[in-house]
């Protein structure tokens, strides 16, 4: 009778448990990315612990603020190298190779049944997989980096049935912020989401992680989609096979049921400054923008970037626009195939693989009462730069707006 949380922890734990019991699990993987592995190793070393739990299963990419932005991050960077460096830590990825959710994919760690747990709340990301993913505070990773364990509270489980056809130049991204619109920001606090329907068996690996990322723009404490034949293709095309995919039982119990039909969904965008202030795109259509963001976990992948170039090809941007892949594995795929060829003829700037403007700290910041379009995750104020305006899209969307600088619906391009 259980969820797909509630059977994954309790492998993790070793005991049959259920919605709200209280457990100590044993980690699969941890991950700490260059922002909040610092304040990790920081508190680890208070612990007075010499070694970590398990080199092997700690993964750190720099991804938030790299290339480093000023002394004082580059320092803050070197002190943790020294540390991987002095713990064994073999699975480092330096500046340039991607951000955190998407290498971690790449590289093979998020894989069915796993518990897996980031120092970043997009850690949800890994559910796309059939995996618990999820993130947490500083200081837990650190306990993390110590033991291997961690408690948590066993989530309840809020199981979302899609069905239907995405319309052409529809995407994911639309699909996820529609979810949102009905879930609102704090419908799934503290709760799971498992996905189904024919909708998600239809999705790409790269849709099942839009949406399993914006799992926490909800509340929730993971995002789950069950692993079928498109998870395995995606694992055996990176010569895995050693994993044990777990599923809901047919009479688990859900805290509640989600039914939506998508089949005559328009793009949707969701305006500032709140995730869960989404509308159709017909509604602010001809809205003037002064820049165009695409990229970030949600949606730099290399099927994103090729539906943008599939829009601006023969075309010209007419405000700046921001491209940055999300690995550097994207980067060369998007190189071959032609879409970075298409994409800087049309204007584009192309940056480091990366996160980029998302966290509004490093590059691509917008000033005081500008507006961007963005195919991130979240737009509150202030996230991508003080007294400016976020709206969040799918890359499709973006890329029609870079075309008209303002909001436009991609059926038209």
């Amino acid at each position: 009778m259980g969820t797909i949380s509630e059977k994954i922890l309790s492998n993790a734990s070793g005991n049959e448990v259920h919605a709200n019991d209280f457990v100590i699990a044993n980690v699969d993987y941890a991950m700490a990315h260059d922002g909040t592995s610092i304040l990790a190793v920081k508190a680890f070393r208070e612990m007075e612990i010499e070694n970590v739990w398990n080199p092997d299963k700690i993964i750190i990419p720099f991804d938030h603020l790299a290339p480093a932005n000023s002394d004082g991050t580059a320092t803050l960077q070197k002190d943790i190298r020294n540390w991987i460096h002095k713990q064994n830590i073999n699975n480092f990825y330096d500046v340039g190779e991607g951000i955190c959710h998407q290498v971690l994919p790449e590289k093979g760690f998020a894989r069915p049944g796993k518990l897996i747990v980031g120092a970043d709340s997009h850690s949800c990301t890994y559910g796309a997989f059939g995996a618990f993913g999820t993130g947490v505070g500083a200081t837990d990773m650190a306990e993390i980096f110590a033991t291997g364990k961690l408690w948590f509270k066993v989530p309840e489980t809020i199981k979302v049935n899609v069905t239907g056809k995405l319309q052409d130049k529809v995407y994911p991204k639309d699909l996820t912020l529609k979810i949102i619109d009905r879930i609102r920001s704090d419908g799934a606090t503290y709760k799971s989401l498992e996905f189904y329907g024919n909708s998600i068996k239809n999705l790409t690996m790269s849709g099942r992680m839009t949406l399993c990322n914006m799992a926490i723009e909800m509340g929730g404490k993971a995002g789950i989609v069950p692993p079928d034949k498109t998870t395995d293709n995606y694992l055996n095309s990176l010569g895995i096979t050693d994993y044990e995919p777990v599923y809901a039982d047919p009479d688990a119990s859900y805290e509640s049921t989600v039914d939506l039909n998508i089949n005559d969904l328009e793009p949707q965008v969701s305006r500032p400054h709140e995730v869960d202030n989404v509308c159709g795109v017909s509604e602010i259509e001809g809205t003037k923008i002064d820049q165009v963001f695409i990229g970030t976990c949600t949606n730099g992948r290399l099927e994103d970037l090729d539906a943008v170039a599939s829009i601006l090809k023969n075309e010209n941007v007419n405000v700046r626009t921001i491209v940055i892949p999300a690995s550097r594995n994207v980067l060369i795929e998007a190189t071959r195939n032609g879409s970075v060829e298409t994409l800087l003829e049309a204007g584009a700037t192309i940056a480091t693989p990366g996160c980029g403007p998302c966290l509004g700290g490093h590059m691509g910041v917008i000033g005081e009462g500008e507006v961007c379009i963005s195919t991130a995750n979240r737009n509150f104020k202030g996230r991508m730069g003080k007294g400016g305006y976020v709206y969040l899209a799918s890359p499709a969307t973006a890329a029609a707006s870079a075309i008209n600088g303002e909001i436009t619906d991609p059926r038209r391009v």
